[in-house]
């Protein structure tokens, strides 16, 4: 007996909910295959969403229909807006989440969302429908003919048809997500000890990665790793030093469905000491790190505690922050204090450390290795260019974090249910959302370690600000199906709101008596003569905010026409930052050409001498289908461009 479906996800983290639910409310027949319905986007690591730049991206997702916004709001212990001293195209959210709640929500919402069934079990083998391919042996075990071009095709030469799973059901479908997260070949290490699993508790998965190596596909082995969780009852916070919230604090969702935190916890910081640092050097010949047990590569962002004494050999002291991991527990996590040493070294260190004289650990620190597959053997859609309606999400694709495998997720959702519906796929430009530069930067560049999004990836991150992810990704989101007729009004009563009042200020003219007092009280240079509120708004330290209470006409045209906070904000940084955001934008038409310059499939760039070996040889494997993709390929250079535009720009 075999049972059907359209789509079928694999892998209930963070990736998968997102595809899964993306999928099924654009209306996929979906299947979640999960191996444990009670850890449904389970927070693994940090019980936290957001930060900078991945702050951005939960909002992009929020924008475009996803739901990772609205779950975080609604299970919020603390939320920060981070960098607000700078920029606003810096302007970062990120909220502490009760990890326990939020993984309930998110098995609430999956329960409850139409055409999408759940189903507990792990996946062992993919199926497929083999077609004969020289470069891409179906044969099990055989290597490629050295002869041959063995580029990475750009058609594919395999079709997905469905999923084995442990317990001996197969799955029909005609496309698949696979979203394993640290699953796949998962092995876990805590000193000289290791133990097969996906992660504390759970066991690893096996039989996917050995039938996709088979038909061709690259694979490699990837690390990362956690800290030692803490036991809130033995910490002395009286001696500790408190970190709050915003005293107003906002959330992530666009939607009015969803309210701010109204109370919140307090995280801490704690620092390391020469004491702490020369007892986790006694375990350095038994790290897994450091004596050749750990191949994988290890996020350079997100360091264990043992790379940081190494990195940083000068510094006796390190910040950590002590974070809670739910309201109704008393577990903590010890954030920047992730590692693989051995148990007891980590009690010892953990001991000297201020405040945690009489501690208890929960669980200590382990590090766990992983199979990813590169993913330069990926269409921007996400789709692989081996296997047709096959497509990868999330760690397997060689990032870290939540927010990027959500983001992946809602995107492959998306683009699965369009493929079978004939639709052209959703690919998000650079200039569009932070989503485009991951999935450009893991198509285009591949990774060479766990990769996480900053904004200096961005090129354009002023017109990437989290203020309007709902006016770069809102409208798209109406058009494919994921926002509601009830969420695009609200969409666009706030867009209304924000461009009226921007009208507003540059119709309104302030004669310089009615304002001075208050330039002045903002340490502003006082008018000699009058000026159009607009230009007004355009220093710094003026705020909408605290002009209301000096212009009665403008507080009266804010509450007339229920000028929302929101849009307060979005039209007083669109007034600040037109001048750079102009700018932007400008550059950004400049170079949107090269987009626009397809390259034909499958084209031979080893007959092209003019570029050089290496350009050819990097064109070669990764295929781009546009130059502007060529261009952002490590290896080629602008003169290699230049050949390009010579041969397809006119």
């Amino acid at each position: 007996m075999t049972l059907d479906y359209d789509i079928i996800v694999i892998g209930g983290g963070h990736a998968g909910c997102e595809a899964a639910s993306a999928a099924a409310r654009l209306g996929s027949r979906t299947l979640l295959l999960t191996m444990d319905m009670a850890k449904l986007a389970a927070m693994s690591c940090n019980p936290a969403v957001g930060g900078v730049a991945k702050g951005q991206i939960v909002r992009e997702i929020d924008a475009l229909g996803g739901q990772m916004g609205r779950i975080t709001d609604r299970t919020t212990i603390q939320f920060r807006m981070l960098n607000r001293s700078k920029g606003a195209a810096m302007w970062s959210p990120r909220a502490q989440c009760d990890k326990t709640r939020f993984s309930e929500e998110w098995r609430r919402t999956l329960e409850n969302t139409w055409n999408l069934y759940i189903w507990q079990d792990a996946a062992t083998k993919l199926l497929f429908d083999l077609n004969t391919d020289p470069a891409q042996p179906d044969t099990p075990g055989a290597e490629p003919d050295p002869k041959q071009n063995n580029s990475r095709p750009t058609t594919h030469t395999h079709r997905i048809t469905g999923v084995r799973t442990r317990m001996g059901v197969e799955f029909s479908c005609r496309k698949v997500i696979l979203t394993s997260g640290t699953f796949l070949g998962g092995l876990m290490h805590c000193g000289s000890s290791h133990a097969e699993g996906g992660r504390a508790g759970d066991a690893a998965s096996h039989g996917i990665t050995e039938s996709l190596r088979t038909i061709g596909f690259e694979t490699g082995r990837m690390k990362t790793g956690t800290p030692a969780r803490l036991d809130a009852r033995t910490i002395d916070f009286e001696i500790l030093e408190p970190q709050y919230g915003d005293e107003n604090p906002a959330k992530f969702s666009f939607s009015p469905e969803t309210q701010p935190v109204k109370e919140q916890l307090p995280c801490f910081l704690v620092y390391t000491s020469k004491e702490v640092h020369d007892i986790l050097r006694t375990g350095f010949d038994r790290s897994p790190l450091f004596n050749g047990t750990i191949c994988g590569i290890g996020p350079r962002y997100c360091p264990s505690i043992e790379d940081k004494l190494r990195t940083f050999a000068d510094k006796d002291q390190h910040q950590l922050f002590l974070e809670p991991e739910g309201s109704s527990t008393n577990e903590y996590y010890l954030n920047g204090f992730s590692s693989s040493l051995p148990w007891e070294v980590q009690w010892e260190a953990l001991h000297k450390i201020r405040g945690f004289e009489d501690l208890h650990i929960f669980r200590p620190g382990y590090a766990i290795e992983y199979d990813y597959f590169p993913p330069t053997q990926l269409h921007h859609s996400l789709e692989t260019k081996l296997v047709s309606g096959l497509y990868f999400a999330g760690q397997v694709n060689g990032t870290t974090g939540y927010e990027e495998a959500a983001a992946q997720g809602l995107i492959a959702g998306i683009n699965a249910h369009r493929a079978m519906k004939e639709e052209e796929p959703v690919v998000l430009k650079r200039d569009e959302a932070y989503i485009g530069v991951l999935i450009d930067d893991l198509v285009t560049k591949g990774v060479d370690e766990p990769y996480r999004m900053f904004t200096s990836r961005a090129e354009y991150r002023i017109l990437l600000r989290q203020d309007n992810a709902d006016i770069r990704l809102t409208p798209l989101g109406y058009k494919i199906g994921l926002i509601s007729q009830k969420q695009y009004d609200y969409f666009v009563k706030k867009n209304t709101s924000v461009e009226s009042l921007i009208s507003f200020a540059r119709e309104q003219s302030i004669k310089a008596a009615e304002i001075n007092d208050y330039l002045k009280s903002v340490y502003s240079e006082p008018l000699t003569q009058g000026r159009k509120l607009y230009d007004i708004l355009m220093r710094n330290n003026v705020t909408f905010d605290s002009l209301q209470n000096a212009l009665p006409k403008l507080r009266k045209f804010i509450g007339e026409n229920g000028i929302t906070p929101e849009a307060i904000e979005e039209a007083e940084i669109q007034i600040k930052y037109k001048g750079y955001i102009e700018r932007e934008k400008f550059i950004t038409e400049k170079l949107r050409r090269l987009e626009n310059i397809r390259i034909p499939e499958n084209f031979d760039f080893h007959s092209m001498q003019a570029l050089t070996i290496e350009a050819r040889q990097k064109l070669s494997r990764i295929c781009p289908e546009t130059i502007g993709q060529a261009s952002r390929i490590p290896g080629v250079s602008p003169a290699d461009v230049n050949v390009l535009l010579v041969k397809f720009g006119r």
